[in-house]
């Protein structure tokens, strides 16, 4: 820890993270010890401003912690009432795939809504404002505080650094938050939670995780063709047999789809561009009829946890848990993480409440409490299914998901993630190289225009939150091996090889103020040589409420 003198808050509990699972967290224990004294950070600049709009929501977890959310006036208005999955079989063909409650469950959608995830975590934000919970957007967590192998707070980001992390004229240092426990809600891929599992070993015996990257659109459409309540999977083209990967398409608001597409990042060719395949799947008629003529007004992407029961880590610690996201709680078959999310939050503010009382150092009931609840019986139901794909591919996996689905998961064998994901990638000179088409601007747009999109807000003279761990491993590995995938991982075009022509020496360019925060370079880098890291709190991308 630095020598900077700081300001130094006291708390009960501290949670860092203001999605789904630290605001039901914060609730929930709320209700549980109102003498308790919460506070609850978050990186964006408000609460939500980091959530575009456009996700469908299971009620389980919300009917459990807000039963009178109706007269509360939560914003969820519009009920699934149509849905289709399509099979994809070619650029221009498509297969109804019939959802059939008994064999596929997961895919089944009645009594969920279609909501602004924004809009839902700002109500919950002002659901736990009305109990007292205090709530400071505009901060970043930056770095532990670990006292005796013990957890007892975090430091938040200095304010007003130059680019060369020197302090600047308006220099604020970070605050140290300390408090008897630390919830950590910082979705995918947290850079304190990668701290915290590596400290305390976390990982020891659970299968690597698996992510994929969620790409999303919001578009606003003709008032003839919006169909509020339909929503829309599909998946096989453009994707190859041995990618994972499809789409989605939901209904809602006031003439809104949200249009998006997930790719697994264990994909081996480091020729193929996760944003390009976006791109094109809007080609896919079963997609286009619903946006063409319309009009594009959000973009965002964030990788999604997906390794699923297997892949979940060791969830207290002295001092504090992992919950949400950043411990992986993903239901992938359901391509839902919002209720799962909110239940482990619950779970764990039921064990600190414990904690509280018997003066615990680690809350370690949360563990067992997870195990007795409706979250761990469906996260094992929903097991074998990622790992199938892996496996087999996407056609056989897609059989296997029918069969496993049916018998809902009760089969003597557990599939599992062998390798991360950065390890699954293959040499680009074995690899077919991919060419996409130039974007039309009308359905199809590049980079550039996506991310100017995402109201990005970076200080250009903040350090860069992007770092290389050993700059020569670029050129060596990710040059000579892979020709620089990050280039086409990345779904922001932060990174860019320059100087590639015969006779120059290539390098890395990082265009940091073009970050949306998605995590996917810290995943995927062939040497795990990216270290992604919370830049100056209130920076990144700043999705409006409304939409």
């Amino acid at each position: 820890m630095s020598n900077i003198t700081r300001e130094q808050m006291e708390f009960d509990v501290l949670i860092i993270g203001g999605g789904p699972a630290g605001l039901s967290a914060a609730i929930r224990l709320k209700q549980l010890a109102p003498s308790v004294e919460i506070c609850l950070i978050e990186k964006a600049s408000e609460i939500g401003a980091h959530i575009v709009s456009g996700a469908v929501l299971e009620l389980t977890a919300l009917n459990e912690l807000i039963p009178d959310w109706k007269q509360k006036g939560a914003p969820l208005d519009t009920p699934v009432n149509n849905e289709r999955v399509f099979y994809l079989s070619s650029e221009e063909k498509s297969t109804t795939i019939p959802i059939i409650k008994s064999l596929m469950p997961a895919m089944n959608n009645h009594g969920n809504v279609i909501v602004s995830l924004g809009d839902f975590c700002r109500w919950l934000a002002a659901q736990a404002e009305e109990l007292g919970i205090e709530i400071f957007p505009g901060f970043s967590g930056n770095e532990l505080i670990i006292e005796d192998d013990k957890v007892v707070g975090i430091i938040t980001g200095d304010m007003g650094l130059e680019k060369d992390g020197a302090q600047g004229a308006n220099h604020e240092p970070g605050m140290e938050l300390r408090a008897k426990y630390t919830m950590f809600a910082e979705g995918c891929r947290g850079s304190l939670s990668k701290k915290l599992m590596d400290k305390f070993n976390l990982r020891q015996g659970v299968d690597p995780q698996t992510y994929g990257l969620g790409i999303k659109e919001l578009w606003e459409i003709p008032a003839h063709k919006h169909k509020p309540g339909y929503i829309q999977h599909s998946f096989g083209w453009p994707l190859d047999n041995s990618t994972y990967g499809g789409s989605w398409l939901y209904h809602f608001g006031d003439n809104l789809v949200s249009f998006g597409f997930v790719i697994g990042l264990d994909y081996k060719n480091p020729w193929l561009s996760p944003f390009e395949e976006m791109q094109r799947s809007k080609n896919h008629p079963v997609v286009k009829y619903h946006l063409e003529g319309g009009r594009r007004i959000s973009y965002s992407a964030r990788a999604l946890s997906e390794g699923g029961l297997q892949s979940i880590p060791k969830l207290s610690f002295p001092g504090g848990v992992l919950i949400g996201d950043a411990a992986g709680f993903l239901n992938m078959p359901k391509i839902k993480g919002t209720h799962t999310a909110m239940k482990s939050g619950m779970l764990a503010a039921e064990a600190i409440a414990e904690a509280l009382t018997t003066q615990e150092v680690e809350p370690i009931s949360y563990q067992f409490r997870l195990r007795k609840s409706w979250l761990w019986k469906e996260l094992y139901q929903a097991r074998n299914i990622r790992p199938a794909f892996a496996k087999f591919g996407a056609r056989i996996g897609t059989l296997y998901t029918g069969f496993d689905s049916m018998v809902r998961g009760k089969v003597p064998w557990t599939f599992h993630h062998r390798l991360a994901d950065n390890e699954k990638l293959e040499a680009a000179s074995a690899c077919k190289k991919i060419e996409y088409a130039k974007p039309d601007d009308q359905l199809t747009f590049s980079r550039e225009s996506s991310v100017f999109l995402a109201n990005i807000d970076h200080r250009d003279d903040q350090p860069i939150h992007l770092k290389l761990k050993n700059p020569a491993i670029w050129k060596t590995v990710n040059w000579e091996v892979f020709h620089s995938p990050e280039s086409r991982y990345c779904p922001a075009g932060v990174y860019e090889a320059v100087d590639t022509e015969e006779g120059k020496e290539p390098k890395l360019q990082i265009n940091s103020q073009n970050c949306i925060h998605c995590k996917t370079c810290d995943i995927k880098d062939p040497t795990q040589n990216i270290d992604w890291e919370t830049p100056e709190g209130g920076s990144g991308p700043n999705y409006p409420g409304g939409m």
